[in-house]
């Protein structure tokens, strides 16, 4: 082969190269839809103030109709019941994945379960039995308590990568005492052994049971700082920001079977105040991400970025067919691979998902790609090779005059 051809193959393939490396950075997966709106699906997750224990006639039985989150009674108008009201779609979708008496070292199979329900929607409401327990040494310790969350957390996010996870935080149990420790058949009943960690010796203004409750208050608070700062964490998930913690309830809303559990009244209260905190479904926009790059050794620097009209919660990608990570700065993509990002709302609507596909290159320059090894027709590659290979053509055509030009003028 004569210079002046090698070096037209060589323009050729070089020009090849860059357009083929373009069409692969571009090309895009089909795209996940994007989601927003009111959840077609739900699930609560809890211990017996989700179960609505000792709300129905027959006494000490869970009553789950009566829950604050998934319930049915209109006399409550739960969580449940307020979206039906705007989304007919999620009518018998409301599974109540709670157990009374519950700890935190239970809610990671509770969510077991949820993930095969395969829900929009998840309510955590866990931790009063970590507070409430038989004596102020057997409550649970902060660092167990927070592990247990985490743990849990990790994975229903795993499984349910789409749902949305609304977090309540541990009612005031020290409000408990506060409303009822002046009435008689209230102190007789809890000395039966409910919340013995609170309501030991309820009529003792002793130092040394003023000092456990303090105590024990203090615990109720950092359990809800852990589920705090765990959430956050998530940005498919939101924490009530001690909205339940804050609620000052009154003896009407409490059983008067048990004198613990929230009565009718309380459930009510509790649903009001729960929808009040979660996220705002009436929101139907979706934030918009993008993406800019910048070429590096072996691959292209990725970095994201969002925006919505209410505020952007995160951005998470996945490379490959890896799993959703959240997005904190530039991401490395080597050269071949594809990374798939999505940008989340502070009300958990998500956006559809982009796919960008880094071109093979050789000491920065793109490489020739292997044609039988670009996507075909059905793999969810939205480009047409026909226009690309038409335009390689043209370029080709246009590269070998130059050179044929070249030769010509010597």
């Amino acid at each position: 082969m004569s210079t002046w051809l090698r070096g037209s193959v060589r323009v050729v393939a070089l020009l090849l190269a860059g357009v083929l490396g373009v069409v692969t950075t571009l090309s895009t997966a089909t795209a996940d839809p994007a989601k927003t709106g009111y959840p077609n699906s739900m699930a609560s997750t809890g211990d017996s103030i989700t179960r609505a224990y000792n709300t129905c006639t027959t006494t000490f039985t869970d009553c789950p109709m009566n829950s604050w989150s998934t319930g049915t009674n209109p006399a409550v108008n739960s969580i449940y019941a307020r979206i039906l009201s705007a989304n007919n779609l999620i009518l018998n979708h409301n599974a109540n994945d709670a157990v009374s008496g519950a700890r935190m070292t239970d809610l990671n199979g509770q969510v077991l379960n949820v993930n095969a329900q395969h829900v929009d929607y998840v309510t955590i409401l866990m931790g009063a039995n970590d507070v409430c327990t038989s004596s102020e040494g057997t409550m649970t310790s902060v660092g167990t308590f927070l592990s247990q969350f985490q743990t849990a957390m990790s994975t229903l996010s795993s499984s349910s990568p789409d749902a949305r996870i609304s977090v309540a935080s541990i009612p005031d149990i020290y409000q408990l005492w506060s409303i009822l420790h002046t009435n008689a058949s209230a102190t007789a009943t809890w000395n039966f052994g409910i919340c013995q960690s609170m309501l030991a010796n309820p009529t003792s203004m002793a130092q040394a049971d003023v000092d456990r409750r303090a105590r024990v208050r203090q615990r109720n608070i950092d359990f809800n700082t852990q589920l705090q700062q765990v959430c956050a964490q998530y940005i498919h998930c939101r924490f009530d920001n001690n909205a339940a913690f804050n609620t000052a309830f009154t003896p009407s809303d409490v059983s008067t079977v048990d004198y613990f559990h929230p009565s009718l009244t309380g459930q009510t209260l509790a649903a009001s105040v729960g929808f009040g905190a979660t996220f705002d479904f009436t929101d139907s926009v979706a934030p918009v991400s993008s993406a800019s790059t910048t070429p590096t050794g072996g691959g292209i620097n990725v970095t994201l970025s969002a925006t919505d009209n209410v505020g952007v919660s995160g951005i998470e990608y996945k490379v490959g067919t890896g799993v959703w990570v959240r997005y904190v700065s530039a991401v490395f993509l080597p050269n071949g691979s594809a990374i798939t990002y999505r940008a989340v709302d502070v009300n958990g609507n998500i956006e559809a998902t982009h796919t960008l596909t880094a071109s093979p290159s050789v000491g920065g320059v793109a490489e020739p790609p292997d044609l039988n090894a670009l996507p075909h027709e059905g793999t969810g590659s939205r480009l047409n090779y026909g226009v690309a290979l038409g335009a390689l053509a043209a370029v080709t055509l246009v590269a070998l005059s130059i050179a044929v030009a070249r030769r010509r003028a010597r």
